[in-house]
């Protein structure tokens, strides 16, 4: 009996001690905690980094695009040299792989 009167006479310090707790496990784990939050920022990034890179092909392809589209002679035979494997009598082709 002596325990639940002492509880009844600290139950606001006890109420404080576990409302401590709470916030304290909260604000580190769970969906909004300080280690979610570094996890979000490593993922957020890793994704600035990948949409650079996706920028660059983004470009790269365009500039293909537009020798293409201007019938860029030298591109085009690039390409169809490359694609199809022609070459004309008077070339040497010297097989990499």
């Amino acid at each position: 009996m002596r325990l639940i009167e002492s509880f009844k006479d600290k139950k606001f310090i006890l109420f404080n001690i576990f409302l401590t707790l709470y916030v304290g496990i909260n604000l580190l784990g769970g969906e909004r905690g300080i280690f979610s939050y570094f996890e979000k920022k490593k993922i957020y990034e890793n994704l600035l980094i990948e949409e650079a890179s996706l920028d660059k092909k983004l470009i790269n392809l365009k500039h293909k695009i537009k020798l293409i589209t201007n019938n860029d002679l030298d591109y085009l035979d690039m390409l169809y040299r490359e694609k199809l494997k022609f070459g004309t009598k008077d070339d040497i082709l010297i097989k990499l792989r």
